[in-house]
């Protein structure tokens, strides 16, 4: 093992090349400017220049979700730092392995509010897996190397490592590979063979049982076994907003989406199982609605990597820590050996019921009365013409309900958006990050007014970079999810969701071609197959489209926060027969 002087800011980029980081989105400033310097030179390095570095967190963690890589931004000190922090959080809420790089003032300078300062080591931590601050050149590169194992191992998440300026300027040996020094990192991912027995005997003594899984199966890229699982038990399966694909939509056993704007046979599965079987999921509000009215007859298996999810909000009856994958693998042969034994379940009734709900409560909507353009119709039409192979990237509000109702997954990771964190502005730039990742692929953002005026300035970086993602602008002009909740229970009191659109302002089309973009407009339903394909067939720029939509349609079915999921409404008086299914 040779050592080689070079500066700190240059075992920083040769770090990243050695963890296999291709691509880099980030902002330069002044404390992370040494930096910069040795990025100019490297060949394995492209960096992405974003307009804002919330576009550049949430552009890594397009690319994080479209690879399985880890997504890696950069930023300076101080305010660019601080316009991480968004995205950070984004990625932690739905465990997205990032790591986020800062420069920080010179060490000599730290705590006493240097120009451009702040604390985003202290900042993050309640937001990051792990972070760190490294004032000496000599950590830099064995820091890199332990961010990016901390990051995509485990439970993914982001890790910040946030580097002194002085650090980056000195110099230092360098030398590869480097001992990490994590002795109380060690991530459980083998589950305890007698608590998947225990789930085993369960599910074959079960009369009602429901896989219920979340993103965790995606993460751990256990699709293909779930598949088994669920086809060996004849279980019916819930997958979350997260887990969208981890079972294709087509297939029978898939009962959707569940919580607040599940389909009804979704949630009344879980409403009415004597067991639920959770896959990496972590019992979210937005699932479980009023929790003590949760599945209030089911005994709970809880399977996930991280311990601390284990009855965090509901009582496990069989805990489990494990890698999903690792966790259904063994699961199969403790089924599989109890039907040897002849232990089987017997699921006819329960398939009986879920049928009756599936067949009666369809998800579907109206069209508007008045001619204008139903959303619902929109995204579809994009659906069906794209097809089962783009990416499909929402924002959030209305447009990323019907984004995850009416397009059908057949793949797993073919649908991103920020579920947790619920965070307006993520389209834009995880779409360009997830064309990055994933060129040959057509990626579609599914985006709302709102959302897209928040980090539009991203179809700067995509034109100019040749990056040509397709943007559908969902145009209510409204903030639709907060005026469909001010309908509901503020007596159509609609306090500044407003956003103006008849004026156009901002006139998408020209907005789009200001940035260098194909602009396109849409407002009839008998247009809407014609401008899908032609946003199709240009491949050499970003494409937008706005599709001007009825402003008063809603999101159905709907679980008002605070009630129980036994309270759900299929339209605004409407709430289905739990007990006739008709």
């Amino acid at each position: 093992m040779t050592t080689e002087q070079i500066t700190g800011a240059q075992a920083l980029v040769r770090a990243l090349e050695n963890v296999g980081v291709d691509t880099v989105f980030g902002i330069p400033g002044g404390a992370i400017l040494p930096a910069y310097d040795p990025i100019f030179d490297s060949r394995k390095l492209r960096h992405i220049l974003v307009r804002h570095e919330q576009g550049a967190g949430h552009a890594a963690q397009g690319y994080a979700m479209a690879t399985g890589k880890v997504g890696v931004c950069m930023a300076t000190s101080g305010p660019g730092a601080t316009n991480l922090v968004t995205a950070i959080s984004d990625a932690y809420m739905d465990s997205v392995p990032i790591v986020a790089i800062t420069g920080q003032v010179a060490s000599s300078l730290i705590g006493t509010d240097g120009f451009q300062e702040a604390d985003i080591a202290g900042i993050t931590m309640p937001i990051t897996k792990h972070n760190f601050l490294v004032t000496k050149a000599e950590d830099i590169a064995r820091t890199i190397a332990e961010a990016f194992h901390i990051a995509g191992t485990g439970r993914p998440g982001p890790v910040l490592v946030d580097i002194a300026k002085d650090a980056l300027q000195a110099t230092v040996g360098f030398t590869w590979p480097v001992q990490l020094q994590l002795p109380g990192y060690r991530p459980v991912t083998r589950p305890h063979s007698k608590q998947v027995r225990e789930a085993a005997r369960l599910i074959v003594e079960a009369d009602r049982p429901v896989l219920y899984v979340g993103g965790g199966v995606l993460k751990a890229g256990a699709s293909a076994e779930l598949k088994v699982l669920a086809e060996l038990t004849g279980a019916p399966v819930v997958t979350t907003l997260m887990a969208k694909g981890a079972l294709p939509d087509s297939h029978p056993l898939q009962m959707g989406m569940p919580g607040m704007h599940g389909a009804v046979g979704a949630v009344g599965a879980l409403q009415r199982s004597d067991l639920l079987v959770a896959l990496g999921a972590r019992f979210d509000d937005r699932v479980t609605g009023k929790l003590d009215g949760f599945a209030p007859h089911a005994k709970v298996v809880h399977a996930d990597i991280d311990p601390a999810e284990i009855s965090k909000n509901r009582h496990a009856d069989v805990p489990i820590v494990g890698d999903a994958r690792e966790v259904i693998a063994d699961l199969i042969v403790a089924i599989q050996n109890e039907h040897a034994a002849g232990h089987t379940g017997d699921y006819e009734e329960w398939w009986r019921q879920l049928n009756a709900w599936r067949d009666t409560y369809p998800l579907g909507y109206d069209t508007p009365s008045d001619g204008s353009l139903s959303p619902q119709y929109v995204i579809e039409r994009i659906g069906k013409l794209a097809g089962p192979d783009a990416y499909y990237v929402a924002g959030v509000g209305q447009h990323q309900m019907w984004a995850a109702q009416f397009i059908k997954y057949e793949r797993p990771g073919a649908f991103l958006n920020s579920g947790g964190a619920g965070t307006m502005g993520y389209a834009v730039p995880a779409a360009m990050g997830a064309k990055v990742g994933a060129p040959g692929t057509q990626v579609w953002a599914i985006d709302g007014d709102g959302c897209f005026q928040m980090t539009n300035q991203e179809l700067a970086t995509c034109a100019i970079e040749g990056i040509p993602v397709k943007v559908a602008v969902i145009n209510n002009g409204n903030l639709g999810m907060v005026r469909q909740w001010q309908t509901l229970f503020y007596d159509g009191r609609y306090s500044n969701t407003n956003l103006h659109a008849a004026k156009r302002i901002p006139d998408f089309v020209k907005l789009a071609e200001a940035y260098g973009c194909v602009g396109l407009r849409c407002d009839r339903a008998e247009d809407v197959d014609a401008v899908i394909a032609k946003a199709m067939e240009i491949n050499d720029a970003p494409v937008v489209i706005d599709f001007v939509v009825h402003q008063d349609a809603m999101v159905w079915p709907m679980v008002a926060a605070g009630t129980t999921n036994d309270d759900i409404k299929i339209a605004r008086d409407m709430a289905p027969d739990w007990e006739n299914g008709d």
